[in-house]
């Protein structure tokens, strides 16, 4: 797969001495596993390219790929092309000064409320950024030097976001690019063991929400998590936002919500809203956030968005189930 807006983005990365690498706040799996991965690819590729990743926020589940760069004085990133990835607006890029670099390439997988970058390669269609990146080194595979580690931190990206393979982007072609990532010496029992291990506290921690979790009238779950329940169970503000998975296995249950208290000070309220079959990105951006069709996330600030959000996610799985068949 090459075409022209892939062609723009390899020359541009071809002419740059120097190359800073950015993604969203809140990070996660798909946009640290991105950053860090094309990161490793294009310095492998180019050794006598500069190719810097900045960024001041850090996640203990993602710390064994890694630390980013140190930091920088501005005048490094001025002149610099940037390269943002896994980030659907301006507004959600977590550092900065990607304003001060001279061009901006915007590689996404969001669907796209305002359109920013000097290029811009988005696919809504994609099961993660990390597949994004893994294919534009499969198209330039005679060029580019795909490692160990790299294929490491775009594999776990792959993993995370499509919530193993299970969600609706996934494709033939995801799968494709995953056996390549393997391919090229993913150790995966060490890769899971880093995702998906759980100490103690956090299984109590499980099991304290199986007996709070709590339906509409229509088939929405949900669950609501107050910083004073984080600090009972030793829960870092990442491990309580993991709750959400929790609800994903309920019959009937189209849509499954975690509203989690923020340690920010300001009173927000982060919401973590999944779905089968029905379409949650419209309603995410109702509340100062957005995402993808069936995973998406938005913020709140008290008990009465609380609960409008919950009664129109009730009504929107109400009407799915009204004019669908063969949900579950």
């Amino acid at each position: 797969m090459k075409d022209n807006m892939l062609e723009t983005i390899m020359q541009r990365i071809r002419e740059a001495p120097r190359i800073m690498l950015f993604r969203h706040i809140r990070i996660d799996g798909d946009c640290v596993g991105a950053t860090k991965g094309l990161q490793e690819i294009l310095r492998q590729s180019y050794p006598g390219k500069e190719v810097y990743l900045i960024d001041d926020q850090h996640s203990d589940y993602l710390a064994f790929l890694g630390p980013d760069d140190p930091p920088l004085p501005d005048e490094m990133y001025v002149g610099a092309l940037g390269i943002v990835v896994d980030t659907g607006d301006r507004g959600r890029i977590s550092n900065p000064r990607y304003a001060l670099c001279r061009e901006l390439i915007n590689i996404d997988h969001h669907i796209e409320k305002v359109p920013y970058g000097d290029y811009a390669w988005v696919e809504e269609e994609r099961s993660s950024a990390c597949e994004m990146i893994a294919a534009l080194y499969y198209a330039y595979r005679d060029e580019l030097v795909l490692t160990p580690r790299a294929a490491t931190c775009l594999y776990t990206g792959m993993v995370t976001d499509s919530g193993r393979f299970k969600f609706r982007g996934v494709t033939g072609e995801t799968l494709r690019y995953a056996g390549m990532l393997l391919d090229a010496g993913v150790d995966t029992e060490s890769l899971y063991a880093h995702l998906y291990l759980k100490d103690f506290d956090s299984l109590t921690f499980k099991a304290y929400l199986y007996e709070h979790i709590r339906r509409t009238e229509n088939g929405v779950a949900y669950l609501y998590v107050s910083r004073a329940m984080q600090e009972t169970f030793g829960l870092t503000f990442e491990a309580a936002c993991t709750c959400v998975s929790s609800m994903d296995s309920i019959k009937g249950c189209l849509c499954w919500i975690a509203f989690i208290e923020t340690p920010d000070g300001d009173g927000s309220i982060r919401v973590r809203l999944r779905s089968r079959f029905v379409t949650i990105s419209a309603l995410a951006e109702r509340y100062r956030g957005g995402g993808h069709a069936c995973a998406s996330g938005s913020t709140v600030y008290d008990e009465t968005e609380v609960q409008a959000l919950l009664a129109e996610a009730d009504q929107l799985v109400a009407d799915y189930k009204a004019t669908h068949e063969g949900w579950m």
